[in-house]
């Protein structure tokens, strides 16, 4: 095996003779130290990685108290200070390992391997003084050049390998190997047991044009592994479990998952981020000006009270989603869980077109015309018992403006009206205020997209409040759908048993009626 570094191959041609390398009993690692921790990185094939590596539950030291249908130990008074790792989350396996077969640019982070020799778990072993402690490290390392750095790591059978991060991405390879062996993979709730349609391998080759041979060459890809040994010299099997747990919480607190916003802003695959970024930083509704304040929250999924944006670069990602679903479907992933796959170009211009084209039609809206003439955004969304008082307008909340996308893009994409003659009747509906005092009773969005309780937005009633967007614009004629959209409007409005009317009144619910269509 040739290293990236020159320089080091030719010392290593030149001072030793390399030992014939068995990958099943010995491979090549390089050796780190930070702090009092030494690791050992090098690269396993992810069949290896399948057969070798465990889950951590599976250690010697839980064998009394480990659940063979979850692989998750038992937590109780007895286990609770010797738990390693998180809970196994079977419902993520699927996706993960269609993730591998599916992604052609797939990639998994390196693992974090615990290497543990049998003497590990024998407290007569000569390995052990008669202090308990250990008098060798768990990991039998042979160096292959003059600073030590590189070297042959014994891996053979007498060692346990187990996951200390990365479980979930063993999880995900275990299942790619059951795939592959037996054509089928079943869906998993958290806790292991069977969900949903199985997986077959006939289904993804066919859905993906997967060629079988680029199937079984997944088994012999590489991916990068670090070991650290289970015990060091020095270390009581105590003092070792308590560095095992220490590093794995160090690893993950140390390990900030992106948020939602950078997500968005980041994402390569999703058309609808895609979008919602070109958009963001084009269109004039949107994109930084001299003399105005931002108008996009680039990083947060939601805006603070104190906010002057108008909304997120998550919200416009939602709303290109909402908007243009029904047009293209097919954008995001077939199954719950899985990474999309990026659109073709010419889609995505297509996209952008009609995207572009409905941030034109929002600022035709003459609340987002109020804009231009210097009206902070901040006046038009608190609610009126806030200081100093504002319109409660749900076009300035995120809830509010992917509502209306997700209700346009049914109109258009599904019922064929054109999008001049929607916004026409919009105009009309916001000029005369129909947007705005969403907080007052004889508003349609009181109780629906605002908490008259704890007097605030409510985020869960986006897909009613989408819904009665589209009846207001005349797409819902079917009278028993109009009913069943009565009822739940009437429902948004109930407190206890009475409901609120949009004259300010309490009344049965079934007094609460719909609106006319515009």
């Amino acid at each position: 095996m040739l290293y990236t570094n020159a320089n080091l191959t030719i010392e290593l041609m030149n001072s030793v003779t390399l030992p014939k390398i068995n990958e099943q009993d010995r491979i090549i690692v390089h050796k780190t130290q930070m702090g009092t921790t030494e690791a050992y990185l090098g690269a396993v094939t992810l069949e290896w990685l399948a057969n070798r590596v465990n889950f951590a539950s599976q250690l010697p030291l839980f064998q009394q108290k480990f659940d063979p249908e979850t692989n998750n130990v038992i937590i109780d008074a007895e286990t609770i200070e010797e738990i390693l790792q998180r809970p196994l989350d079977w419902s993520r396996q699927a996706s993960l390992t269609q993730y591998l077969i599916t992604r052609k640019a797939h990639k998994f982070p390196a693992v974090l391997v615990v290497i543990s020799p049998n003497w590990v778990d024998n407290p007569n072993a000569s390995e052990w003084n008669d202090r308990q402690q250990a008098t060798t490290s768990a990991a039998t390392f042979t160096s292959l050049n003059s600073d030590g750095a590189i070297g042959l790591l014994d891996i053979s059978p007498h060692y346990s390998l187990y996951a200390l991060d990365g479980q979930h991405r063993l999880m995900g390879v275990r299942g790619l190997m059951e795939l592959i062996t037996t054509g089928q993979l079943p869906r998993y709730t958290k806790t292991k047991r069977p969900t949903g349609a199985t997986i077959t391998l006939d289904r993804l080759l066919e859905t993906y044009n997967i060629d079988p041979t680029y199937l079984q060459s997944l088994t012999k890809e590489k991916i990068g592994i670090e070991f650290i040994p289970a015990v060091i010299p020095g270390e009581t099997r105590q003092q070792a479990k308590r560095r095992i747990r220490s590093i794995f919480v160090h690893v993950n607190l140390m390990a900030q998952q992106l948020s939602k916003g950078q997500l968005a802003l980041l994402n390569e695959d999703n058309g609808f981020s895609i979008l919602a970024r070109k958009i963001a930083v084009t269109h004039p509704l949107l994109k930084d000006m001299p003399g105005r304040n931002p108008r996009v929250n680039w990083d947060g999924a939601t805006v603070s009270a104190k906010s002057t944006v108008l909304t997120t670069l998550q919200a416009a990602e939602d709303i290109a989603q909402r908007y243009l679903e029904p047009k293209f479907p097919h954008w995001k992933p077939v199954d719950k869980g899985l990474i999309p796959l990026r659109p073709e170009e010419e889609e995505l211009e297509e996209g952008l077109k009609l995207f572009n084209k409905l941030w034109d039609y929002f600022a035709s809206l003459p609340s987002y015309q109020r804009l231009e003439s210097g009206i902070p955004t901040l006046d038009m969304r608190r609610f009126s018992h806030e200081k100093p008082p504002g319109e409660a307008n749900i076009l300035f909340r995120p809830v509010g403006q992917i509502a209306l996308a997700q209700a346009l893009g049914i109109l258009v994409f599904e019922k064929g009206f054109a999008l001049e003659n929607l916004f026409a009747k919009l105009r009309q509906y916001d000029a005369a205020g129909g947007f705005t005092h969403s907080d007052y009773s004889e508003s349609l969005w009181y109780g629906v997209l605002y908490d008259p309780n704890k007097r605030r937005v409510l985020v869960s009633g986006k897909d009613l409040a989408a819904k009665l967007i589209v009846y207001i614009l005349g797409g819902i004629e079917d009278k028993m759908e109009r009913a069943y959209l009565r009822q739940n409007l009437a429902k948004a409005r109930t407190i206890e048993d009475k409901a609120i009317s949009f004259q300010g009144r309490f009344v049965k619910p079934k007094d609460v009626g719909l609106p006319s269509a515009l």
